[in-house]
C-alpha cells in the first residue's frame, strides 16, 4: 500500500503536465505564439519547482509568480509587441490567413445556372435543381441544413414519379442561407455547383490562383496581386490595396509618428499637463478632505460618530459608474439639480459641459467625491494607531487641535500614507472611466487637426485617437499606451525617490 501511494503524486503531476502541454499545443495552433510560449515557460518552471527537492521553498511562491507572469508581464509584453506592428481593423489577419482568405474566394463562372428549391423531407431537406433550357432536373439526398460545415451532395436525375412537399418559403430560406452557402452539389456529369442566390445554384470557380512566385492572379480579369510586406496588403500592379490586410512589423514607425507628426504634437503637451494636474489635484483634494473628516470623526466629544462614518462611507460603497452617471444628471445645465439650486440662489446656470474650466472643475469635484471615503477610512486607522500619550502631553503643554494636527497627527500618518498617495496618483493618471462617462473628453480643442478634448487625459486621448475618430488602429494605440506606461513609471520613480530623500534628510 505504501509503495503504491508513492506513485500517486508523480502520476497526478504527469497527468496535469500532459493536459497543460495539450492546452499549449491548442493555443499555439490558433496562432497565439506568444501566449503559448509564456504558458510553456510557466509549465516548465512548475515542473522543475514541484519535482525537485532543492526548490521546495519556492513551491509556495510559484503560484503568485505564475499569476504575475500571466496577468501582468504577458499583457505588458504583448501590448509592447503590438506597438511595433500595423495591427488595425484593416490588418487583422496573419499573412497566411489573409492569403488563404483570398484563395478561398469564389465567383460565379460561365456555365450552368440552375433554379433551386428546397423541400422538407423526413430527417432533413432535399434540394431540387432544374435546368429549364435542357428540361432536366436533379434531386439531392437528405441534408440537415443546420450547420455551416462544408459538405458535398451527390445529385441524381429526378424520377418522373417524384412527389415532393411544397418548397420552403423565402423567409425560411433566409434563415438557412449560411448552411446552404456551405454546400457543394455534384451533378452526374461531374459538374459542381454552389449557391449563387436563395433560389439559384450555379457553377463556381476560384477567383484567385496562386502563381509560382507567390503572387495571386485574378482568373476573371487577369490582374496580378503581390503582397507588400511594408504596407501589409496584397496590391495590384497599380498599387491599389486589397482587403483583408495582414500584420507586418513596422519597427518604430508608430513612435516616430507620435513624436514627429505635428498633428499629434499639437494637443499632446496640453493634455499631458492637464493629466498631471488632474491626478495631482485629485490626490490632494481627496486626501485633504478624507484626512479632515478622519480627524473630526476621531474627536471624542462628537456624538453619533458611527452614523456619520456610515453615511460618509456610502459614496465608496456605491459602484463608481453609477455615481458618475448620477452626477452627470445633477450637472445638467438645464434640468440638473445643481444648476436649479444655483439659479434660485444666485441667478446663474453655469455651462458645466461647454466651458473647459468648469468641465475640469466638475471632474475634480466628482473624482474627489469618489475618492475621499477611502482616504478617510485609511486615515482613521492611522490616527487610531497614534499613541494617546502624545496628545495628553500636548494638552498639558497647552496646545490646541490645530497644533496637534500639524505637530503630531500629520507627521505620523504621512509616511505610511505616502505609498497609497503614489498609487492613487498612478490610478488617476489612467482614470479612463470617469472621463469617458462624465465628459467624453469634451469640449474639444478648436485649434487642432486631430480630435482631442480639453478634459481628455492621456488614456482617453489615446482611445479617441486610436479607436474612435481615426478607426481601430490597435498598433498605434499600443504604442501610445507604452509611452503612457513609461511616463507613469518615470513619475512614480521620481515620487518614490523624492520621498526617500525626504526621509533620509529627516534622519
Amino acid at each position: 500500500m505504501k509503495k503504491s501511494s508513492r506513485w500517486v503524486g508523480p502520476a497526478v503531476l504527469g497527468a496535469v503536465v500532459l493536459a497543460l502541454l495539450y492546452l499549449i499545443t491548442v493555443v499555439y495552433a490558433t496562432g497565439e505564439t506568444m501566449l503559448a510560449s509564456t504558458m510553456l515557460v510557466i509549465v516548465a518552471l512548475a515542473l522543475w519547482i514541484y519535482a525537485s527537492p532543492r526548490t521546495y521553498a519556492y513551491r509556495y511562491l510559484f503560484p503568485g509568480i505564475a499569476a504575475a507572469l500571466v496577468f501582468v508581464v504577458f499583457p505588458m509584453l504583448y501590448t509592447i509587441g503590438i506597438g511595433f506592428t500595423n495591427y488595425s481593423s484593416k490588418n487583422l489577419l496573419e499573412f497566411d490567413r489573409a492569403r488563404q482568405y483570398l484563395l478561398d474566394e469564389t465567383t460565379i463562372g460561365e456555365g450552368t445556372r440552375l433554379a433551386t428549391t428546397v423541400h422538407p423531407v423526413d430527417g432533413g431537406f432535399r434540394l431540387r435543381l432544374e435546368d429549364a433550357d435542357a428540361e432536366k432536373a436533379w434531386l439531392t439526398g437528405p441534408v440537415a441544413l443546420a450547420g455551416e460545415q462544408p459538405a458535398t451532395l451527390e445529385a441524381q436525375p429526378e424520377p418522373a414519379d417524384a412527389a415532393l412537399p411544397e418548397p420552403l418559403a423565402i423567409k425560411e430560406l433566409i434563415a438557412r442561407q449560411n448552411a446552404m452557402r456551405a454546400l457543394t452539389v455534384r451533378l452526374p456529369d461531374g459538374t459542381q455547383v454552389r449557391m449563387a442566390g436563395l433560389r439559384e445554384f450555379a457553377t463556381v470557380q476560384k477567383l484567385y490562383a496562386e502563381q509560382p512566385d507567390g503572387s495571386l492572379k485574378n482568373q476573371q480579369t487577369g490582374a496580378v496581386l503581390r503582397p507588400n510586406m511594408q504596407t501589409g496588403f496584397f496590391e495590384t500592379e497599380a498599387g491599389e490595396p486589397l482587403q483583408p490586410g495582414f500584420q507586418v512589423g513596422i519597427g518604430f514607425d508608430h513612435y516616430k509618428r507620435i513624436f514627429t507628426d505635428q498633428r499629434f504634437q499639437e494637443p499632446f503637451l496640453r493634455i499631458f499637463v492637464w493629466t498631471v494636474m488632474f491626478s495631482g489635484l485629485t490626490v490632494l483634494l481627496a486626501t485633504s478632505l478624507g484626512m479632515l473628516l478622519a480627524v473630526v470623526l476621531n474627536w471624542d466629544a462628537l456624538r453619533f460618530k458611527g452614523v456619520y462614518r456610515m453615511l460618509l462611507f456610502l459614496p465608496y460603497a456605491v459602484p463608481g459608474f453609477i455615481s458618475i452617471l448620477v452626477f452627470r444628471g445633477l450637472f445638467n445645465q438645464n434640468s440638473g439639480e445643481i444648476n436649479l439650486i444655483l439659479d434660485m440662489i444666485f441667478g446663474v446656470k453655469p455651462a458645466w459641459f461647454s466651458s473647459p474650466l468648469l468641465a475640469k472643475a466638475m471632474l475634480l469635484i466628482v473624482n474627489t467625491w469618489l475618492g475621499f471615503p477611502y482616504m478617510m477610512v485609511v486615515c482613521m486607522g492611522l490616527i487610531k494607531a497614534i499613541p494617546a500619550d502624545l496628545y495628553e502631553a500636548s494638552a498639558v503643554a497647552g496646545a490646541g487641535p490645530v497644533t496637534n494636527f500639524w505637530s503630531i497627527t500629520l507627521p505620523l500618518i504621512i509616511k505610511p500614507l505616502t505609498p497609497l498617495l503614489i498609487s492613487s496618483f498612478a490610478f488617476n493618471f489612467n482614470n479612463f472611466v470617469l472621463i469617458s462617462l462624465l465628459t467624453g473628453g469634451r469640449p474639444d480643442f478648436l485649434d487642432t487637426s486631430v480630435p482631442a478634448g480639453t478634459t481628455d487625459i492621456l488614456v482617453s486621448y489615446t482611445y479617441r485617437m486610436a479607436f474612435q475618430d481615426s478607426g481601430q488602429q490597435f498598433g498605434l494605440g499600443a504604442a501610445i499606451s507604452t509611452v503612457i506606461f513609461l511616463i507613469v513609471v518615470a513619475i512614480t520613480l521620481v515620487q518614490m525617490r523624492y520621498t526617500k530623500i525626504v526621509e533620509t534628510e529627516k534622519r
